[in-house]
């Protein structure tokens, strides 16, 4: 009888386990701006209108999980090795898985721009795998330092047409590109073997860009563990990929299934937003987006994550007014209660 008692507790961990390591949904938001809107002097109100930090408003609304992305010499600090810490640790104090985002730039990496770093302009190859090496190590080995549990790391951010141009412009150089990636992927281990390594593209609709770059990284031997999308609705129409945001929703979901299909690879919805004038239909838009990821991508899409909602009038896509989170943000709220039932 004791030995069953064992037995059937044994296998109580190993479920609980399971359903806190393996099945988890991450729900997240990219807040990398938080730390300079409290230098601007700027508040943030919970619904009631109660005065809330970002991560702690964050944490309330549902999310378990923050995206941080590092510059390398940054204007003012912000996002920062030092900036990322200091965000990373109230992560932490909240119980919130981080994700780490080298844009391997001083500023904005996105597909339109990959400016090298200004120290590292003027480096051969050789010297420039090294730094990449060396930078993505050195951040992630002071938050390990600073006991920061880092479960993604992306290496690039939204490498649509590769990173650090001209030298691993994909379209000219893809041999490059999938070499700096994997420099990045082994930094990442040396110091987070556990961490999931997140090539990012953008445009989680289109199909076509995606295995042109995950094509080029296996043909040079390049590794990572976890395909991130952006999914953009809004953008999506405006580039005229999609006709309406029913399309993206379709679209993406059915990508995430084909990417699994040929290359093994698990997924994740790691940058979405919708029309913040427009909150009404932004909740429904970001409803079925996380119901797509959760439900129609044959269960290898692990989460949501919302790119800045906090920001005001820079940006269109945000998810606040007048300081404080719109209908949008309701729908990971509503999903975070399902995911408790």
């Amino acid at each position: 009888m004791k030995k069953i008692l064992m037995m059937v507790a044994a296998m109580m961990l190993t479920a609980a386990s399971y359903g806190q390591n393996g099945n988890t949904f991450w729900l997240g938001a990219d807040i990398s701006g938080t730390t300079e809107l409290e230098a601007q002097g700027a508040k943030l109100y919970n619904a009631k209108g109660e005065i809330r930090e970002n991560t702690a408003l964050m944490h309330e609304l549902g999310l378990n999980a923050v995206r941080l992305r590092v510059w390398l010499n940054p204007r003012g600090g912000w996002s920062g090795a030092q900036d990322v810490l200091e965000m990373a640790k109230r992560a932490r104090y909240y119980g919130m898985a981080v994700m780490v985002d080298f844009h391997y730039s001083d500023w904005w990496a996105d597909p339109g721009k990959q400016t090298i770093p200004g120290q590292w302009q003027y480096l051969a190859f050789g010297e420039m795998k090294q730094k990449l090496w060396e930078h993505t190590h050195d951040v992630l080995k002071l938050l390990k330092d600073n006991c920061i549990d880092v479960k993604w790391v992306q290496v690039g951010n939204e490498t649509t047409h590769g990173f650090l141009w001209p030298t691993a412009r994909a379209e000219e150089n893809m041999e490059n590109y999938a070499t700096l990636t994997e420099t990045g992927y082994q930094a990442v281990k040396s110091v987070y073997p556990d961490a999931k390594v997140i090539v990012h593209l953008d445009g989680g609709c289109d199909q076509k860009r995606y295995d042109f770059i995950f094509d080029g990284l296996k043909k040079y031997g390049a590794h990572w563990d976890m395909i991130g999308l952006s999914v953009y609705p809004y953008w999506d129409v405006d580039a005229k990929l999609e006709k309406n945001w029913q399309g993206t929703v379709r679209d993406f979901a059915a990508n995430i299934r084909h990417l699994y299909e040929k290359y093994g690879s698990e997924c994740m919805v790691v940058e979405t937003g919708a029309e913040v004038k427009k909150p009404d239909e932004g909740k429904k838009i970001m409803s079925a987006v996380i119901n797509a990821a959760m439900n129609d991508c044959g269960g290898h899409c692990h989460g949501v994550f919302y790119w800045a909602p906090e920001l005001e009038g820079q940006y269109p896509l945000g998810a606040f007014q007048n300081h404080r989170p719109t209908a949008i943000m309701d729908a990971f709220t509503e999903a975070a209660a399902k995911m408790k039932q």
